[in-house]
This record gives structure tokens, C-alpha cells and sequence, in this order.
């Protein structure tokens, strides 16, 4: 296991020397483990060393993620060329009472990052107008800016485009509709739970001013891609079907085709370092499980476990740490993410069980990380401390309470996989 142990050393004291965790490239910190990885291998030529991490990048399951991650990417970028973005966001929060508005922020930041499946993207676009809609009403900033990131949070935890869950599913080998649906009833009583909170804790005062004329049509691209999503439809035809019709109403309402271009172009090279530390990844692990790493990391962890409920809380458990160590819910569920599918055959976890429970407890740490972009971002933009937000944030709290009972009374109930 030391390649593993490499990567953190190595991406954890740069950051700390540095004094901010992005800072430091972790696409860096995986060359350097790499390296490492192909320098212990013994008793073959380098040649054969370099092919063994070839192998792990060339996974095929690891292909197909990068397609997604590709599409993903140009679909997402070229949809907010258009004004997908801020037609989205003007048509929910038009649509929400004042009386209402905590609430109606929530499930705002609900739709609309299941809508595009970026916690990041839903942050960026609702913490400027909820910042204002805090001053208008006399509600705390800290708290209004912590209901947009709980909310930013439920569609990156279920949203069928979303980074998590593509390499969730992928990593498990389950259908997506499957997690979605273990996943969102594991979740949706804190999704309840923290919407009665924001129904019965605080009423805001004044009204809200919104856009006179919203543009209800550039908001189809989103709306099209969750309904074929929930059909079952494979998920780059749903991501390729989104960029056409991104690309139809981009050039209907005055895009240029270079302009869609350069959007497409910029998407892609957002994923870039995704897809790099995607292929390290699988080239890392592909030399950890030859040289028995695997093994003995379920070997040690799994000692004790007498069943799935012990398994499940393994896996949750080295998702956690890794994504502290990472400081990213993606990479964290791509580094544990085969580990996790080995212990789930063992003991029997059904694939979708899996899937979730990487998503979720990812989600929970990520969601209440300080040092996390998506804390970072939403601080930043609203002139706050992370910490100041943290102790608002009820729905990532809610669903770390749901992943422990689910996990204890294993609800909801699914069909096991043949324990081996």
C-alpha cells in the first residue's frame, strides 16, 4: 500500500509547506506516486513495470468514466454559454414566495445542481444573489450562504451528471438509475428534515425583486437531460442529446458556431486534470493490487467484520479519510473505489449500496471540509470565513446521520450480490 501512502505524504505536507490545499496540483502529487509505484515493482524490466500501470489506466471502466467526464464537461460549458445558467436560476427563484425564501432557496440549489451536477457551478451561480437576498431581508449571511451549499450538495450527491456519481457507478459496475434510487431514499429524509427547517426556523422580512422577463426556454438543455436521465437512457446519449440541444438554442438565439466552440473547448479543458488523475489512478491501483495491496488493506480492515453492515462502515470509513486527505469527493471515491468493490463481493453489499455509500460519505465530508473548494468558493464570494458557514450546514450533517442508520438498520432494502 506505500504508493497510496506516497500520494498523501506527498500531497499533504506540499499543501501544508504551501498553507493552502489547492495550492498544490494533486495531478502532481499522482506522477509522483506513480513514479514511486513503478520503481518498486521488482523482478520485471521497466518496460514491463510502465505496462503494469498502462494496464490500470487503460481499464476500460476507466475509459468509459473519461468519455463521461468529456461529454460532461463541453455539455456543462456550452449550456452556460447559451444562458441555460441564469435562466435556470431566475425561473426557480422566480417561482418562490418571499415568505418562503429559505426554503425556496433550498430547493433551488436542489434543482439546479441536479440540473447540472456540479456543487461548484451551483455555488458560483446562487451565492451572489442569496448574499443580496440576505441584506434585503435581514437574514444572516453565513446561514443563507449554507442553505445554497446543503442544497448545492444534494444534487452533487444524485445528480446523473455528476463527477461523484459517474465515478461511483462506474467504479461498482451498478446502473446509475439503481444508486439513484437507493441513494435518494437514503437521503431524502434529511432532504425533508432540513426543508422543515428552513420552513419553520426563520421567516424572512421585505420583498425580493426578481428578473422582470426570464428567457423560460433556454432552461430545456437541464430540464431534457434529467428526464432522459430518469428513462434510463444510457448516460452519454443523455450527455450527447443535452449538447445538441444545447447547440440548437445556442445558434437560435444568436451563438455563433465558434463561440459554441470555444465553450466546448473550454468544458473539455476544465476536465483535464480530472481525466489525468483519473488514468494515474487506475494505473496506481493496477500496481497496488499487484503487489498484494489490496489484500492486506481488506485483510486489516475487514478482521472484524462479521457482515455487510461492517463492510459498508469500512468503506465508508476509508472514503472519509481519503477525501480528507484529497480534499476532493471525486478523487477520494476514484482511489477507494476498487478496494470498495472487492470488500462488497466479499460480503455481500449489493453494487448500488456501494455506489451510495461512496457518494455519501464523500458528500458528507466534503460538504463540511474548510479547506474544500466548494467552502472556499462560497466564502469567498460572500466575504466570509468557511467556518463561519460550517455550523449552518444542517442538510450534509442530516445525511451523515442517514448513512450511519442506514448502514445500522440497513434501509433500504436491496438484493445482495453472492458473497464470495
Amino acid at each position: 500500500m506505500s504508493p497510496v501512502a506516497v500520494l498523501l505524504v506527498v500531497y499533504i505536507a506540499s499543501s501544508l509547506l504551501a498553507g493552502d490545499f489547492y495550492a498544490v496540483p494533486i495531478g502532481v502529487a499522482f506522477v509522483v506516486a506513480a513514479v514511486y509505484a513503478v520503481c518498486i515493482l521488482r523482478g520485471k524490466s521497466l518496460k514491463e513495470r510502465i505496462d503494469t500501470v498502462s494496464a490500470g489506466a487503460a481499464n476500460k471502466d476507466i475509459l468509459y468514466m473519461i468519455w463521461i467526464f468529456i461529454l460532461a464537461g463541453i455539455f456543462a460549458a456550452t449550456a452556460k454559454s447559451v444562458g441555460a445558467v441564469d435562466a435556470t436560476v431566475q425561473l426557480t427563484l422566480r417561482a418562490v414566495p418571499s415568505a418562503f425564501l429559505p426554503a425556496g432557496i433550498f430547493l433551488a440549489a436542489c434543482f439546479i445542481s441536479m440540473s447540472i451536477g456540479t456543487s461548484v457551478g451551483t455555488i458560483v451561480a446562487l451565492t451572489p444573489v442569496v448574499t443580496g437576498l440576505a441584506e434585503q431581508t435581514g437574514s444572516e449571511v453565513a446561514w443563507m450562504v449554507a442553505i445554497v451549499v446543503g442544497g448545492a450538495f444534494f444534487g452533487d450527491n444524485l445528480s446523473f451528471i455528476s463527477d461523484t456519481t459517474i465515478a461511483s457507478t462506474q467504479s461498482q459496475g451498478c446502473l446509475m438509475k439503481d444508486k439513484f434510487r437507493t441513494n435518494f431514499l437514503i437521503v431524502l429524509p434529511a432532504a425533508i428534515a432540513t426543508l422543515a427547517i428552513y420552513v419553520f426556523g426563520h421567516v424572512p422580512s421585505g420583498d425580493v425583486a426578481m428578473a422582470a422577463s426570464v428567457p423560460w426556454f433556454k432552461a430545456i438543455p437541464y430540464v431534457l437531460v434529467i428526464v432522459l436521465a430518469l428513462c434510463g437512457m444510457n448516460v452519454l446519449c443523455v450527455l450527447l442529446c443535452g449538447i445538441a440541444i444545447t447547440w440548437v438554442l445556442g445558434l437560435a438565439t444568436g451563438s455563433t458556431v465558434l463561440s459554441l466552440l470555444n465553450a466546448a473547448g473550454a468544458g473539455l479543458a476544465g476536465m483535464y486534470e480530472l481525466i489525468i488523475v483519473t488514468l494515474l489512478a487506475g494505473g496506481l491501483m493496477s500496481v497496488v493490487k499487484s503487489c498484494g495491496g489490496f489484500e492486506f488493506l481488506i485483510d486489516r480492515l475487514t478482521r472484524h467484520i462479521s457482515g455487510r453492515r461492517g463492510a459498508e462502515g469500512v468503506i465508508a470509513v476509508l472514503t472519509a479519510i481519503t477525501n480528507v486527505c484529497t480534499a476532493n469527493n471525486t478523487i477520494a471515491i476514484i482511489t477507494v473505489g476498487e478496494i470498495a468493490k472487492d470488500v462488497s463481493s466479499r460480503y455481500g453489499v449489493a453494487p448500488r449500496r456501494a455506489a451510495s455509500v461512496l457518494d455519501i460519505s464523500s458528500c458528507v465530508i466534503q460538504g463540511m471540509l474548510p479547506y474544500g473548494a466548494q467552502l472556499l468558493m462560497a466564502a469567498g464570494l460572500a466575504s466570509l470565513s468557511p467556518i463561519q458557514i460550517i455550523g449552518h450546514l444542517y442538510y450534509p450533517m442530516l445525511i451523515a446521520l442517514m448513512l450511519v442508520l442506514s448502514i445500522v438498520f440497513q434501509f433500504p432494502r436491496v438484493k445482495t450480490t453472492n458473497i464470495q
